[in-house]
């Protein structure tokens, strides 16, 4: 229980993955700090619901292995990540294209300087009849993967979908293969995303592997609140009201404090500091069925490049993770972008049953999340780092200060709990990029 003669130094207000990001910050630097969590538990957007022993993810993002943020937050060791099958499945043409089963070269890194699967991945994304459009997309993955961050930022602004035809690339490689890929990766149909985060997206695709954590999205927040002190973390507090000195709660009354750090959704965030801009949404809505037999898709995400129904992007998730589904159970998932149609099951039905080649009539339904403010758009001009520090004493993280991503919601809440240290005199330590855990 919190009382009004509770005092940390910082006060960060909610749970989600960059609010314990620079929770981990601020407490390795000798830092006290209390999180206050309004929900009954962390993670924010990434939560997984159980049912039926399926673990379904409500939102389920795309992570890769190539995400720094991943090996250098401290409260990550150990989690497991089960990656997808390298390159994708495309649905083109009324026909469905598959890649090699060969993905990253043995003993490749999946870090920075993995970018030898690029040429692979690229492979398995083009189609037989084409070997020349196997080529040119295999060198500009290569280069992108090769290319500083700096370079990529330097680049001229412009909606993602205006960029690709100036790749020098076929016409029915960006419409068969770039369009479907980066609406899955940045969660964005119409592809209005800023030109310089499609890029970065590219990157991190053609550097590593796509992946989701064992166990379901969850489980990262709730490793990264588990390795905090026991006590850190309050859940089921609301915060009404913030300034530099302590927060207002609804449950119970004023905390004193010498920093406050904002760690919610941009909107929520708006609330508690007026003026703080909100930014569109993209909205997702995820559906999760069980079927008899698995899809003859293996651990492959599948594109639908034809846009034959609403759904951009489908996986077996049992086959990627067993741990998703009970023994002998199938749980296929598949997500939609932008508002979905009234009759969505019936629609989505149709259309997986095209994409996989089998019938979906005897499937059930295990739950449809929908969330409107999913993802935050990042329309050009696009800040990449816009300031966490707002004054002296008052900070706000968040991926909608960085990029929608994980990888973004992590590294806005490293440069938070950094902002702090330094307005407090320490200097802040960088972690070690460590290595992965084997993904099983």
């Amino acid at each position: 229980m919190l009382s009004t003669a509770h005092h940390a130094d910082v006060v960060i207000v909610g749970a989600g993955i960059a609010g314990l990001s620079a929770a981990h910050q601020l407490i390795s630097a000798g830092v006290t700090v209390s999180v206050l969590e309004a929900a009954p538990h962390v993670g924010g957007r990434m939560a997984t619901e159980h049912i039926d022993g399926f673990r379904l993810d409500r939102i389920g993002q795309l992570l890769n292995t190539s995400y720094p943020e991943l090996r250098r937050t401290p409260g990550l060791d150990g989690t497991g990540l089960r990656l997808f099958r390298p390159g994708v499945l495309v649905h083109s043409d009324g026909r469905l294209h598959r890649g090699g089963e060969a993905g990253v070269r043995r003993g490749a890194p999946h870090g920075p300087r993995g970018v030898g699967g690029a040429f692979t991945r690229a492979r398995a994304l083009a189609s037989a009849p084409h070997p020349l459009d196997q080529a040119r997309l295999g060198a500009t993955l290569a280069r992108l993967a090769g290319t500083p961050t700096s370079r990529l930022l330097a680049r001229p602004e412009r909606p993602a979908m205006e960029a690709l035809p100036v790749r020098g690339l076929p016409a029915r490689t960006v419409t068969r293969f770039l369009r479907p890929l980066l609406s899955a990766l940045l969660c964005d149909p119409d592809l209005t995303t800023s030109s310089r985060c499609a890029d970065l997206a590219l990157r991190g695709y053609a550097r590593g592997r796509m992946c989701v954590p064992a166990g379901g999205a969850a489980t990262l927040p709730e490793r990264l609140a588990a390795a905090l002190p026991p006590g850190t973390v309050r859940t089921g507090v609301r915060v009404t009201d913030v300034s530099v000195t302590r927060v207002v709660t609804a449950e119970h009354g004023e905390v004193g404090c010498r920093s406050v750090i904002v760690a919610t959704g941009a909107r929520a965030a708006a609330g508690l500091l007026p003026g703080l801009r909100v930014p569109g949404f993209h909205p997702v809505t995820v559906l999760h069925h069980t079927a008899p037999e698995p899809p003859p898709a293996g651990p492959a995400l599948l594109l639908d490049a034809d846009r034959s129904g609403p759904v951009s992007h489908t996986a077996v998730m049992s086959e990627v993770d067993r741990s998703r589904a009970p023994h002998g159970r199938v749980l296929i998932s598949s997500t939609v972008l932008g508002t979905p149609p009234d009759d969505l099951d019936r629609r989505a039905r149709r259309q997986l049953a095209a994409l996989y080649g089998t019938g979906t009539d005897d499937w059930e339904l295990l739950a449809v999340h929908h969330d409107p403010e999913a993802v935050p758009a990042m329309a050009p001009p696009h800040d990449l780092r816009r300031p966490v520090r707002l004054l002296a004493g008052l900070y706000v993280c968040g991926d909608h200060r960085d990029t929608s991503t994980v990888q973004g919601a992590l590294y806005s809440g490293r440069r938070a709990g950094h902002a702090v240290l330094r307005d407090f005199g320490v200097q802040p330590g960088y972690g070690a990029v460590r290595p992965l855990p084997a993904a099983a």
